[in-house]
Order: C-alpha cells, then sequence, then structure tokens
C-alpha cells in the first residue's frame, strides 16, 4: 500500500528510526501507526542484542539540575566511538536519561545489581501481605512474583516507563537509540542528590564529600 511522508515523518519523530526502516514498518502494519511501532522495537530489540557484547568506552558525563538547584543529577552513559558520543542525538539522549532519573527516582540501573537482602526483605513482606490477606498457600508464590516485577519496574531504570513517553520503558528507549547509532551503549552508572536529603535537624555537616 501507498505509505505517506507525513505519515513516515510522524513515525519517525515517535520512534527515532531511520526513514526506510519506518516506512517499511508501516507498509508491514499496512499503515497502522502503533502496530508499525512495535515492528521498530522488535527490530530494535534484535538490532541492539547483536550489539551488546560489544565494549563501549567513549561516551558522556552529563548533569540536570531541577528545581531551582534544589536536585541535581550525574550520569554515564557510554558508546562506542567518540563520533556518535559526540553526535546531538546522542546528548539528547544522555540529557533526557538524566532528567528521567531525576524526575523517577530509580535505586538502581537493572535488577541484577539489587543487593540479596534487598530482595528477601521485599519478598518476606509481600509473603506477609499475602498471608494476612488470607490468600492460600497455593497462589502466594504468584503473587510475590507478581508484585516483585513491579517492584522492579519502580526501581531499577531500565524498567521504568519514560517519563516523556508512557508506551516506552528506558529498555526499550536504550535499544531504540542503539538500533540508530549502529553501537552498543550502556548507561553504566548515575547519581542523583537531592537538596537535604538524608539530613536531621541534628545532623553535622560533612567536611568533604566524594563521589567514585
Amino acid at each position: 500500500m501507498e505509505i505517506s511522508v507525513e505519515l513516515v515523518k510522524d513515525l519517525r519523530q515517535r520512534t527515532g528510526a531511520g526513514v526506510i526502516d519506518c516506512k517499511t514498518a508501516l507498509q508491514e502494519a499496512k499503515g497502522d501507526m502503533e502496530t508499525a511501532i512495535d515492528y521498530l522495537r522488535r527490530k530494535g530489540l534484535a538490532t541492539a542484542a547483536k550489539k551488546a557484547g560489544r565494549i563501549a568506552t567513549e561516551g558522556l558525563v552529563s548533569s540536570y539540575i531541577h528545581a531551582g538547584g534544589k536536585m541535581g543529577v550525574l550520569v554515564e552513559i557510554n558508546c562506542e566511538t567518540d563520533f556518535v558520543a559526540k553526535a546531538e542525538d546522542f546528548k539528547t539522549f544522555v540529557k533526557n536519561i538524566a532528567m528521567h532519573i531525576a524526575a523517577a527516582n530509580p535505586q538502581y540501573i537493572r535488577r541484577e545489581e539489587i543487593p540479596e537482602e534487598v530482595l528477601e526483605r521485599e519478598g518476606a513482606i509481600y509473603r506477609t501481605q499475602a498471608l494476612d490477606a488470607g490468600k492460600s498457600q497455593k497462589i502466594i508464590d504468584k503473587i510475590i512474583e507478581g508484585k516483585m516485577e513491579r517492584f522492579y519496574s519502580e526501581v531499577c531504570l531500565i524498567e521504568q516507563t519514560y517519563i516523556k513517553d508512557s508506551d516506552l520503558t528506558i529498555k526499550e528507549l536504550l535499544d531504540a537509540m542503539i538500533a540508530k547509532v549502529g553501537e552498543n551503549i550502556s548507561i553504566r552508572r548515575f547519581a542523583r542528590f537531592q537538596l537535604g536529603e538524608g539530613l536531621s535537624s541534628r545532623s553535622s555537616p560533612p567536611c568533604a564529600s566524594s563521589m567514585k
């Protein structure tokens, strides 16, 4: 079927995919935008998987300051080449991730980083809640599994819903960027600072602070 230029442009703006890929996706989807987006996501995931093992040593450290200087974020995102690191698309991506971290306050990048004691504590809380609610032992494990998945989606950056597009997770946004630039991209680390966080009226100000 004939795909209009406007439709291709709209899909490209929503996904960041190339013109040819967008046109192909729309043709495969018979002009349906949501189906075309799903098609590109699947393609992006496949492309990202092939590049995931490649070493990414270039990239950027970017900052984002919000709320009149009361909150700030530092994030390091790596790519494979200096060429991509200097590209505006990559710079925008890094800045958007920093903004997302400021708004969504993730605690970890991915679930594999969560300490075992934290997982055990969460699981114990959910088990107690299920028992107190009178749930049968037979379904308690499924209830815990479902609540743990929700926990991961709340505290792990890579699994959070992107604040600028509720149809995307950060993982899907990352995979789309990998597909677009043709390089492996890795969110390596971040730090989020909230003015006064962790302080009480009796706290003494530290002499110095450092971040590794």
